[in-house]
């Protein structure tokens, strides 16, 4: 599905500088400082016509996204609105479309490859005439990326610095004035560099333009080392240590015969939030839950489309509004937030990874209804076409492995969440009643795992103890 993201914007080429005008003659050099907000919403015709067009950010937590596939060729005709490109965010594949019309000049990051959030992936020309400069000025910014740690010196100023120069890049009209050049690194190469004490900014990036990659950091950690000439053995021995720290990470290698094979960019999500979710304090709670009317209920619904996901988050639903806490949020560690939407997201594993579809506003809706919704989410996102408030928005998770068999398990709290349910399978057990008589009945095991900054045990059992009562009287899930 297309994503509207506001992706192109007016770039400098060359010296020219971008002008706008709401006709054909020739712009004023100067405007009058009262004139100038006057003129500003006539800005309509441009000087220099060819426009970037920059990696899109589909989601709060994308840093970068790769091109699954260019819709559009090079030379082809763009109208306003039309999808120029699929890109992979770390949740779901999006179509972006074009806010200008134009023409699809050069394609600066083919398909298969990835760039920065905000890095030229194309550019567009008004014009035929201007397609040739276009072309020119995609070959430089592919040539200055290409070979960043071979040219010590700036290259011919255009729109992208040169990422590999440590040194400040002079700008075309003021070098004077311009700060120190930004530093693109991932993540992980910056752990590197502050465990090493390496200086980024002298490090020399070799990733698509110019981004530093843990490569690099380690290649500098080698090299580092051996600057310094110590007179005395001492020192030399306690300098020691930071090569072998480098050996002992380079030298790390797999078994023979083992692939090693990079995150997808949807797997690199899913590790970052898992690692993040270490920081929040949680404890978990089990509870015992009778099955047998709610497996009665879902026998009759089964036929008219009604999945045991879906009573299941109906039922988590409804006892969340009983206990609106366990629905709560804690992001700043400052304070909490009782969510007016009770959104259950639902873990759902497809091919690469894992992902989460909301169901918003699962109190309201009737279990019929719900589970035609649940139906459309599972099927866009086994086609990677959910769109961000589709997977980003829960308040409350539930994971089911009880349909695989699993009796028990713990889930890991999602960060931004105050709660996540783990339901494992519906068992015979033998049960003995208050008078001593024995008899078998269905029971499942439900884990809860919450942030303990928000949610207390009580509360905890108090949510559980409503939700089994939901669950063993399953007739007000069907009202």
């Amino acid at each position: 599905m297309a994503s509207s993201s506001p992706f192109l914007s007016k770039i400098p080429i060359s010296n020219r500088t971008i002008c706008f005008a709401s006709s054909l003659s020739p712009i004023p050099s100067k405007f009058p400082s009262k004139s100038l907000r006057h003129h500003r919403r006539n800005a309509l015709k441009v000087q220099s016509k060819i426009r970037e067009i920059f990696m899109p950010a589909l989601s709060s937590t994308m840093t970068e996204g790769k091109i699954v596939s260019w819709i559009k060729s090079e030379g082809d005709v763009l109208s306003k609105g039309e999808s120029v490109v699929v890109v992979e965010s770390d949740k779901a594949d999006m179509d972006v479309e074009t806010f200008y019309d134009g023409i699809l000049a050069a394609i600066v990051v083919p398909e298969g490859e990835t760039a920065p959030v905000g890095a030229p992936i194309g550019l567009l020309a008004e014009t035929e005439e201007e397609i040739a400069e276009a072309k020119a000025k995609a070959a430089s910014q592919t040539g200055s990326t290409a070979s960043p740690a071979i040219a010590p010196t700036p290259p011919r100023a255009t729109s992208t610095p040169a990422p590999a120069i440590s040194q400040p890049t002079p700008a075309p009209a003021a070098p004077a004035a311009e700060g120190p050049r930004k530093i693109v690194a991932t993540p992980y190469a910056k752990k590197l560099a502050k465990q090493h004490k390496v200086d980024i900014n002298k490090v020399v990036g070799t990733g698509p333009f110019g981004r530093i990659t843990p490569a690099d950091v380690e290649a500098a950690v080698v090299i580092t080392p051996s600057k310094p000439v110590a007179p005395k053995p001492a020192p030399a021995a306690a300098a020691s240590p930071s090569p072998a720290k480098a050996a002992a990470t380079s030298s790390a290698s797999p078994l023979p015969g083992s692939t090693v094979i990079s995150f997808t960019t949807m797997q690199a999500a899913v590790s970052k939030n898992m690692v993040d979710s270490l920081s929040v304090p949680t404890f978990r709670v089990g509870y015992p839950v009778t099955t047998n009317a709610l497996d009665a209920l879902y026998e009759k619904v089964k036929p008219k489309g009604v999945t045991m996901t879906a009573l299941l988050a109906k039922a988590a639903a409804m006892a969340l509004v009983q206990h609106p806490v366990v629905n709560a949020s804690c992001k700043d560690g400052k304070s909490f937030t009782y969510n007016s939407n009770i959104n259950i997201a639902v873990a759902v594993a497809i091919n690469g990874g894992l992902i989460t579809p909301v169901l918003q506003d699962a109190d309201k809706l009737d279990l019929y209804l719900l589970s035609q919704k649940w139906k459309e989410l599972v099927e866009k996102a086994r086609a990677k076409q959910l769109q961000p408030h589709e997977y980003n928005s829960g308040t409350f998770t539930l994971s089911n492995l009880g349909m695989f068999g699993v009796d028990r398990f713990d889930a890991i709290l999602p960060p931004g969440q105050g709660a996540i349910m783990a339901v494992g399978a519906s068992k015979p057990t033998v049960v003995a009643d208050a008078d001593g008589f024995f008899s078998v009945k269905s029971k499942m095991l439900v884990n809860v795992t919450a942030d303990h900054r928000i949610v207390y045990g009580a509360d905890l059992a108090a949510f559980l103890q409503t939700f089994a009562k939901i669950v063993e009287n399953p007739e007000s899930l069907t009202l």
